[in-house]
C-alpha cells in the first residue's frame, strides 16, 4: 500500500482548511459539551447580551488558541512536541465548538474579527517556536496561565443563574490547567521579563474588542 507524501502545497491547504473552520465554522468536538444536560436558564435581556460577550471572548479566545498551537507545531523542532502541541490543540477544538454552541443558544455570533485574531496568533505561535522547544513551550505555559486567570474572572462575572456558560467555562479552565502543567513538564521555560507582561497587555486589548466586536 503506498502512502502519500504530503507536498508543501498540501500542508498550506490543510492549514487553509484549518483557519477558517476554526474562524467561521462549528467544528465536531470529541467530547460532550459540558452544558449538553444542564437546562437554559430565564436571562433577560442584558444578562444574555452579557452572558454572550463574555462567551464571544471566550470563543475567540480559543480561536487564538489554535492558531497559536498550530503555529507553534508548524514550527516546532521536536517531534514528540509537534504531536504534543497538535494533541492540545484538538482539545481546545473542542472548547471552540462548545462556545460556538453557547453563543448560537444565547441569540449572537463570533467576533467578527476572528480572521485577524487567527492571522496574529499564529504568527505569534510561529515566532515562539522559531525560539527553540523550550521557550515555545514556556509560551504555552505563560498563556494557558492567563487564560486560567481570565477564565476564573468570567467565571465570577457570569449571571448567576446562567449555569450552561459555567459549565462550560469550569471544564475550559479545568483543561487550561493540565495543559499549562503538560508543557512545564516537557520543558516549558519561565518567559522573560516584559514577555509575560505584553502577552497581558495584548489580550485586555482583544477581550476589550471582542466584547462588543
Amino acid at each position: 500500500m503506498n502512502i502519500r507524501t504530503l507536498t508543501p502545497l498540501d500542508r498550506l491547504l490543510a492549514a487553509c482548511g484549518r483557519a477558517l473552520e476554526a474562524i467561521a465554522g462549528m467544528p465536531p468536538a470529541e467530547r460532550s459539551s459540558p452544558a449538553a444536560d444542564i437546562g437554559e436558564a430565564a436571562l433577560d435581556e442584558a444578562e444574555r447580551r452579557h452572558a454572550a460577550g463574555l462567551m464571544r471572548i471566550n470563543h475567540t479566545g480559543e480561536v487564538c488558541a489554535q492558531a497559536l498551537y498550530f503555529g507553534q507545531a508548524a514550527l516546532a523542532r521536536d517531534d514528540a512536541n509537534r504531536q504534543h502541541l497538535l494533541h492540545a490543540a484538538a482539545e481546545e477544538t473542542d472548547h471552540l465548538a462548545w462556545c460556538a454552541e453557547r453563543l448560537q443558544q444565547l441569540d449572537s455570533r463570533p467576533s467578527l474579527l476572528n480572521p485577524l485574531w487567527y492571522a496574529g496568533s499564529y504568527a505569534i505561535g510561529a515566532a515562539a517556536a522559531l525560539a527553540g522547544d523550550p521557550v515555545s513551550l514556556g509560551f504555552v505555559v505563560e498563556t494557558e496561565h492567563q487564560v486560567e486567570a481570565h477564565l476564573a474572572e468570567h467565571l465570577e462575572k457570569l449571571p448567576a443563574q446562567d449555569e450552561r456558560s459555567r459549565a462550560i467555562l469550569g471544564q475550559m479552565q479545568a483543561d487550561e490547567i493540565r495543559h499549562a502543567h503538560a508543557a512545564q513538564a516537557r520543558g516549558g521555560i519561565a518567559l522573560p521579563f516584559p514577555l509575560p507582561r505584553l502577552m497581558h497587555l495584548s489580550s485586555l486589548v482583544m477581550k476589550t474588542v471582542a466584547y462588543r466586536l
